[in-house]
């Protein structure tokens, strides 16, 4: 197996890209994977060459081999100039302010930003002299209104977490570049397979690869992507020093789960799509928040940049008591109920999002569920849910 070139390489389908990213079995004694190189110290042959620092790895805050290997895959599909991989989802969504912005710099940030998020900005990033404004995730070009002499940057995810609005990112980016400021998105849920935030003027793309990148809900683990060279030197500045690791362990599973992410992703989505068809027409749900349904609000703007969708998505019951929606929940026997999702198996989890929002207000009248999809027979999945609906209706 010869190694491509990376002028060749780029050429390939993206699951032929994913299939290959990161692994040289010249370089692993003939094994097809990447090994788990583990290690702290690196041992230099000379004085001559510890003081030049002459060496593939110096030290192992500075990567190693698996590392280096799940980086390649990573940016094999964000198509930047580099990737940092950080040990969770939240680090590499807290890691870009804590690179990019300063004392005294003010941030936009969508008010539909994932929740853990949002506490880093209002608890880290103050206490940093970094101001945080929250603003509406339907803003689009308009956020130009928003912007103040000392912004240096928005922070974007689409959909938002929980609720699932969609935003015009191309719009935002636009606005924001032409005043020198910085875009980041999450981009967890359609990954850069389903929508290339780079090429829409994303400056800044983070995956918690927790979800599908990993797949197989046993790592922790994200990924940050800039689409310049100098915007990833320093990126990287900043990963090396605040001294950023991951377990080579954690890399090598989520290197694995990456191999198949394409295959997922293709299988999930589609049950995804019918699952919420399935839901909208039921008579408990008052509606179904997925942006591939034609009635979502945020279809066309899906349909227009995005080139699929993810498995998770959210819905609001009709009105009914809390107590009837847990009666529902609590017997499920195929869905588990926790954080996180991207993974094979189907989860669900009641939330409500009105506490915390500042810059809208949902207008749900019932109670609010989210819901991801996993590898399951839909028949089961919807055969559960059937019964779900009997308890709550007994319940209510």
């Amino acid at each position: 197996m010869k190694k491509l070139p990376s002028s060749e390489f780029a050429r390939l389908g993206t699951r032929t890209r994913l299939a290959l990213a990161g692994r040289d079995p010249s370089d692993s004694y003939g094994f097809v994977n990447p090994p788990i190189v583990r290690g702290s110290t690196v041992i230099y042959p000379n004085t001559e060459d510890f003081l030049a620092r002459k060496a593939r790895y110096t030290y192992g805050t500075h990567g190693n081999p698996t590392l280096d290997a799940l980086e390649a895959a990573a940016n094999t599909i964000e198509g930047g100039a580099g990737v940092v991989v950080t040990p969770s989802g939240l680090l590499a969504c807290t890691l870009p302010f804590l690179a990019f912005l300063s004392a005294g710099d003010h941030v936009l940030v969508t008010d539909s930003v994932y929740r853990p998020t949002r506490n880093f900005c209002d608890s880290f990033l103050k206490r940093m002299g970094v101001e945080v404004s929250y603003y509406d995730p339907l803003v689009g070009a308009d956020i130009a209104k928003l912007f103040q002499p000392n912004t240096k940057a928005v922070w974007t995810e689409a959909p938002g977490s929980q609720t699932f609005e969609m935003q015009d990112i191309p719009a935002i980016a636009k606005a924001a570049a032409a005043r020198g400021i910085l875009t980041m998105m999450d981009n967890t849920w359609a990954t850069p397979l389903y929508f290339d935030s780079h090429a829409f003027g994303v400056d800044i793309s983070v995956q918690a690869g927790t979800k599908y990148y990993a797949g197989h809900s046993d790592v922790l683990i994200g990924t940050i992507s800039a689409r310049t060279p100098e915007l990833y030197k320093t990126l990287r500045k900043a990963w090396e020093e605040l001294g950023v690791i991951v377990a080579p362990e954690d890399a090598f599973l989520t290197l694995r789960g990456m191999r198949t992410m394409a295959i997922r992703l293709k299988e999930q989505m589609p049950a995804g799509i019918e699952m919420a068809k399935w839901l909208q027409a039921r008579p408990e749900i008052a509606r179904v928040l997925h942006p591939a349904l034609p009635e979502d609000p945020g279809h066309a703007l899906w349909k227009r940049d995005f080139t699929g969708a993810s498995s998770l998505f959210a819905f609001e019951f009709a009105p009914v008591s809390m107590k009837a929606v847990a009666a529902m929940l609590d017997g499920l026997t195929l869905f588990g109920m926790g954080a996180s999702w991207g993974g094979y198996e189907s989860l669900v989890l009641p939330f409500d999002c009105r506490a915390y929002r500042t810059a809208t207000t949902p207008d749900y009248k019932g109670p609010t569920v989210r819901i991801h999809i996993g590898l399951e027979n839909l028949e089961d999945l919807k055969a559960d849910l059937e019964a779900g609906f009997a308890r709550l209706k007994a319940a209510s």
